[in-house]
């Protein structure tokens, strides 16, 4: 969690040329800021001109809309499957998605404008399907507590998928949220194993950190789910992994679990097998007969991982149990996906 007083933030301004940002409008860019507290981190202002990003029916998704007050993610996971949408901007999928962070300074008030309108149906909203809404500047930016309360008092029901330990901050608010519209919390978390986690993850809380706030989330009456995504393969897949993993949720009072393979998609595949490459090269091969040229796991996979996890989840009580805000999480317990269908904006879950 960053803290205001010591960002130097105030009188920064823009230093860079109109070609800098060439895949978003100059008119649209209100500053880039850089700051020591994030070092080698870029972030640039602009100003939305909507934050409702349609989700199509045919998704299948639980969701007809979601809302990404970011773009581009200081978690850095190096799996992300939302790199890829970074390069719309003229940025690459690699360390520009890590680095180059779009903040969206006026989310709230375009947001406020959208849920006046007429044919607004107030259906479920998702927060945090394609860049983590509670990565660490959101610390600075506090984008979320005016989303949240316009979602609230416009009676629109909503979920947050993050790994970021900042939402702690707002559980009061999203506690109040969830007496007035249906209101569910998901923590992203697939390892326990903290020097992986520090690999694959490495601008992420901790393990521990995350499963601290699975803990306040329950303490807050909100019920956790807890996306075991993604599951890498050969890394954190075996029995006993899942066994530790969901034996640690359940003690940390998640209500519900769901799980997917590590998706591979153009732009996160170069990135993680490049990493893979230098880090693991004996399961490159292995890799490769897995995914082929495709960005999925196998079916065979996805049918074992899915036998690996049923018992488990059922012996760690991690099948749902009732709470007042549980209805809008996914019910996929015990569930392997291996194949998203197709969004307007990849997701999770």
């Amino acid at each position: 969690m960053c803290s205001h007083g010591g960002m130097r933030w105030a009188d920064q301004t823009i230093q860079v040329d109109d070609g800098a940002l060439p895949g978003l409008g100059r008119d649209d860019l209100v500053r880039t800021v850089t700051t020591p507290e994030f070092a080698g981190i870029t972030f640039h202002e602009v100003l939305c001109r909507s934050l409702l990003n349609p989700v199509p029916v045919s998704s299948g998704m639980p969701f007809r809309f979601s809302i990404n007050t970011f773009r581009g993610c200081t978690h850095a996971c190096r799996y992300c499957f939302a790199r890829s949408t970074h390069t719309y901007l003229d940025f690459d999928a690699g360390e520009d998605f890590d680095k180059q962070i779009v903040v969206k300074l006026n989310a709230a008030a375009v947001l406020r404008k959208e849920l006046r309108r007429r044919s607004w149906q107030r259906e479920v909203v998702a927060l945090g399907t394609n860049t983590d809404p509670y990565q660490r500047a959101e610390g600075r930016y506090r984008l979320m507590p005016p989303v949240i309360g316009a979602l609230a008092s416009s009676g629109t029901p909503f979920s947050i998928l993050t790994k970021g330990t900042l939402l702690a901050r707002d559980l009061p608010l999203l506690r109040q949220a969830a007496d007035v519209v249906d209101v569910s919390v998901s923590v992203s978390l697939s390892m326990v194993d903290g020097e992986l986690a520090g690999q694959l993850d490495p601008g992420a809380p901790s393990p521990r950190a995350r499963l601290a706030l699975i803990r306040e989330i329950a303490d807050a009456g909100l019920a956790p789910h807890v996306m075991v995504a993604p599951v890498v393969p050969y890394l954190t897949d075996s029995t006993a992994q899942l066994d530790a993993l969901l034996a640690g949720l359940a003690a940390a009072g998640a209500v519900s679990v769901s799980a997917i393979p590590m998706h591979l998609r153009p732009g996160a595949r170069e990135w993680f097998l490049q990493w893979l490459a230098d880090e693991h090269p004996a399961l490159l091969r292995r890799y490769r007969a897995l995914y082929g040229r495709g960005s999925y796991v196998s079916a065979e996979y996805s049918a074992r991982l899915a036998d690996r996890l049923r018992p488990l989840v059922s012996h760690h009580g991690l099948a749902g149990r009732s709470g007042p805000v549980s209805d809008v999480a996914p019910a996929v317990v015990a569930t392997v996906a291996s194949r998203p269908a197709t969004m307007a904006e990849p997701t999770l879950f």
